[in-house]
């Protein structure tokens, strides 16, 4: 497979940085009361979407997780009525209905997060199903954690998904904790690509490293374009902070968090950057610059839009 370009580099980077200032500012919102339910981030694990969705095209299905906001932005969701629909406002994709747990934009091919455990697993590989019955060149991709590869769903999903050899990736971001228990607890292995072998599914781990994840999607997403079937793809990365926005993390330790924020994967990349020579200091600092920008913009966007009217709370339910 062919090397990322220097443009395709420069966009991980901002990429990475979008998802990472983005979360920030939504948990900032979020404390000040400004966004109700829950909040998820992802802080901490921004290669993971960045690597696999530089190689997906608007068509191309997506779903994800509670922890999903990063998927939905790397896939090139728009982050105006996305920031709209987190706030709950009727410019949103869904008219401020979904919450952060379920984003969605099917014109982007973001089919949802789900706050159900695993659940986007089985819809991801009805999608891919539906792909290949219709002959188009489609891929689809589902997003979990290590905790949701001891449900059922994913265990039918990709048994159907290996005899029928569907365009599909099944990207498992292994970050350690499934919610609040530590993997240990509830796997009796370490390495989720074991999975795979019960399906007789090629699969591949790789740490938190945009490049090398890049990489192996590239060969995952190539093989199910191909029609030569799915791909288990392990990413280890580290949870920053806890399940959802406001926990103490009290059953993982100071040490072990601290141990987890010195593992910086968009510092780190940026480090390889600035010894290939691919940007300088100044480079950095202004794609920061545009970058909070932007989100600032899209903040001010969602809190000028109006609510739904109580009037339109059955739009869109009935066809």
């Amino acid at each position: 497979m062919s090397k990322p370009t220097k443009e395709q580099l420069i966009e991980f980077f901002t990429m990475m940085v979008k998802i990472r200032k983005t979360e920030e500012k939504l948990m900032e919102v979020f404390s000040n009361g400004e966004i109700l339910g829950f909040l998820h981030v992802s802080i901490g694990q921004e290669a993971a979407p960045v690597g696999v969705c530089a190689h997906l095209n608007d068509s191309d299905y997506i779903s994800t997780t509670h922890r999903g906001h990063g998927h939905a932005i790397a896939k090139g969701i728009d982050l105006k009525y996305a920031m709209a629909e987190l706030f709950g406002k009727k410019e949103g994709f869904c008219m401020g209905r979904s919450g952060s747990m379920h984003l969605a934009d099917l014109r982007k091919g973001v089919m949802g997060a789900n706050g159900i455990v695993g659940g986007g697993i089985p819809i991801a590989t009805g999608a891919a199903f539906a792909a290949q019955y219709k002959h188009t060149d489609q891929v689809a991709v589902a997003t979990f954690g290590e905790g949701a590869t001891g449900e059922g769903a994913f265990h039918e999903a990709l048994n159907f998904a290996a005899i029928k050899k569907l365009p599909i990736v099944y990207l498992c971001e292994n970050n350690g904790w499934a919610e609040f228990s530590p993997q240990h607890v509830h796997m009796p292995i370490k390495d989720v690509i074991k999975r795979a072998a019960a399906y007789d599914m090629p699969a591949v781990q790789v740490g938190n490293d945009v490049i090398e994840i890049y990489e192996a999607a590239g060969e995952a997403v190539a093989r199910a374009r191909a029609g030569e079937g799915p791909t288990l793809l392990e990413v280890r990365s580290d949870r920053w902070y806890g399940h959802y926005v406001g926990d103490a993390q009290n059953y993982r330790g100071k040490e072990v968090v601290a141990a987890a924020m010195g593992k910086d994967c968009i510092v780190d990349y940026e480090k390889y950057l600035a010894k290939a020579k691919v940007l300088k200091k100044a480079d950095f600092a202004k794609i920061v610059e545009q970058v909070q920008a932007e989100i600032d913009e899209a903040v001010e966007f969602a809190r000028a839009c109006p609510f739904p009217e109580p009037s339109e709370m059955t739009d869109g339910l009935y066809a």
